[in-house]
């Protein structure tokens, strides 16, 4: 079974290692013995636990998934010429990679929070060489796609790595308007994870307006809450919060 290891052990990479620990052994990289003990715990699955300090990436298959200010920190602490690096690292390009990590090759990579139940969507571009791995790797965490430069991966950061908590923020708010309605709290739940599951599925196939016009009838109910997201600008938000993530995700 070949051997994937993670530098760095927070969220992103528990995420990812849950997608991967059915096909792959794990080993973890961290700064704190308890922080990984906790990682394997979390897990529910036997990992190989190291402390960073001094550790040997030699020939290894690299899950970077530390905080990107911290790069060059860690840098070194490393020693060995790694495989490839897949970095996670929101806005930290190639090259500022390839200066301070020691690799043959380097991959970005950017998956999102759904990678913990094999439903990541995530983004690729890098080293072309290792395009057929990449994909191959990530496929076990839900679906890639290869991008063409780093502009675009940032962009689809702001897009796919940041839209879990764009949609979070819709379904609280429509189970929220429910619940204002009279709905009871439970079902407004229920109901909200059954529209978003049902509309999952819908949405691999069928373009957005043409779903929107699918459900809204003349004079409707669905015409008159559409018309109230219009008014309070969602749309426009929408696009200003990508707009904003990506410029946020290129000044790190």
């Amino acid at each position: 079974m070949k051997t994937i290891t993670f530098i760095g052990n927070g969220n992103m990479a528990l995420s990812i290692a849950q997608g991967l620990k059915k096909n792959y052994k794990i080993e973890v990289v961290g700064r704190d013995l308890k922080k990984l003990n906790k990682f394997e715990k979390q897990l529910d699955t036997k990992i190989d636990k190291y402390l960073l300090e001094k550790f040997d990436m030699e020939d290894k298959t690299i899950i970077l998934c530390v905080k990107p200010a911290n790069v060059e920190e860690i840098s070194a602490k490393l020693f060995g010429k790694a495989k490839i690096i897949y970095s996670v690292l929101a806005g930290t390009n190639i090259q500022k990679l390839k200066t301070h990590l020691n690799t043959n090759a380097v991959v970005r990579a950017m998956p999102n929070l759904a990678a913990s139940v094999s439903k990541s969507m995530t983004t690729l571009t890098g080293d072309v060489a290792f395009k057929e791995e990449a994909i191959n790797l990530l496929n076990a965490i839900g679906t890639t796609r290869w991008l063409n430069n780093e502009k675009e991966i940032d962009i689809a950061t702001a897009l796919a790595g940041s839209g879990p908590a764009y949609l979070a923020l819709m379904a609280e708010a429509l189970a929220d308007g429910a619940v204002k309605q009279g709905l009871k709290r439970e079902d407004a739940m229920a109901i909200m994870r059954g529209l978003f599951d049902g509309f999952g599925t819908l949405i691999q196939d069928i373009h957005p307006a043409l779903l929107k016009d699918g459900v809204m009838s003349p004079g409707g109910t669905t015409a008159a809450g559409y018309g109230a997201l219009e008014d309070g600008n969602v749309r426009s938000s929408c696009i200003n919060a990508v707009e904003k993530a990506y410029k946020k995700a290129v000044e790190l």
